[in-house]
């Protein structure tokens, strides 16, 4: 398949379909309003990037072993596995392990890594390390915010894959459940009568909670709550985001979690400046959302190394292997 054919079909397409009902009288405002069309107003030039290739950090059973994470993680977080495989020890890149640290000692924190860098694994290990030492069963310990359900729709298909894998009947020792509004009546109240370990939902189905009178039920089961994560962090921002900082506040006092992790991910949320300075600057944001301290240390990046040999271009050995590998005989 031609990617870059493909994507001038769909340009064409959208073009004709916009195109269709745009009916304008003026004649200087539909120039002007073709030329934009034209020039691409709607509709950028293909993304083209390289995938960075990234630090790594410990494997799964490395961190078990160094007493970081529970012994059961070793089961849960492996790949390659199905109901009858033990499947392969997974590794963390470098930020994964730097969040799971964190965690572990007990700091809000913010992951600022690229798109696919793995920012999801960097806070259901934590909860589910959490869970495990806590012990299973004892109510919702964690709450995972999405800013769109399709995401709690996709993170769900993950956790399928870690916590039901690799157990018989698909039954592992970590619950978890969605609760966004898309759920049945029978659905919600099974949630209600038999809370999961781990809750996916979104803002607007948080504040229901908290306000809900049916709802009373899930605030009890979500005293002392370990966890409270909002994914896409960015997206909380002006009136939004005051709501939101204001939900983080009552969360914390209606569930008594006074040991609470707030933990938040964005791939966009670092501004200008140096890497230290973007740092202190969304520490201070994260800080004033949560309503808790945010350390600058504690707001990670991703950490990249390089997928080719450090090379002198002015070499002329370089050159001359270079030369030599692109002539064809």
């Amino acid at each position: 398949m031609d990617v870059f054919a493909l994507r001038d079909r769909l340009v064409e397409d959208y073009e004709s379909y916009v195109g269709s009902f745009i009916k304008i009288k003026d004649a200087r405002i539909e120039d002007e309003v073709v030329r934009s069309l034209d020039e691409g107003l709607l509709w950028p030039d293909p993304l083209i990037q390289l995938n960075p290739s990234f630090e790594a950090g410990e494997s799964i059973d490395e961190l078990v072993d160094e007493g970081i994470l529970h012994g059961e993680c070793a089961r849960i977080f492996r790949t390659a596995k199905d109901l009858n495989e033990r499947g392969n020890p997974l590794r963390f890149h470098r930020h994964q392990s730097e969040a799971i640290r964190t965690a572990r000692a007990g700091y809000n924190y913010v992951l600022t890594t690229g798109t696919g860098s793995g920012k999801s694994l960097a806070y259901i290990v934590p909860i589910v390390d959490h869970v495990l030492r806590r012990g299973p069963g004892r109510g919702i310990q964690a709450i995972v915010v999405y800013p769109m359900n399709a995401l709690a729709n996709s993170q769900q298909g993950e956790l399928e894959k870690f916590l039901k894998l690799g157990y018989p009947d698909g039954k592992g020792p970590v619950t978890f459940a969605r609760y966004t509004g898309q759920e049945s009546y029978e659905e919600r109240q099974r949630i209600i009568a038999n809370p999961p370990d781990i809750l996916l939902t979104n803002y607007v189905m948080l504040e229901l909670i908290l306000t809900r009178s049916q709802e009373r039920a899930l605030v009890r089961q979500a005293h002392d709550l370990g966890f409270l994560v909002f994914d896409e962090l960015h997206t909380y921002r002006g009136r939004q985001g005051a709501d939101v900082a204001f939900l983080i506040r009552r969360t914390r006092e209606l569930m008594a979690a006074e040991k609470l992790r707030c933990v938040g991910t964005s791939a966009t949320l670092a501004g200008s400046g140096t890497y230290d300075e973007q740092r202190m600057e969304i520490s201070r944001v994260a800080t004033r959302l949560f309503g808790a301290e945010v350390r600058p240390e504690h707001v990670i990046g991703e950490t990249l190394r390089r997928a080719t040999a450090d090379e002198d271009h002015n070499d002329p050995s370089f050159v001359l292997r270079s030369c030599s590998t692109g002539s064809s005989d």
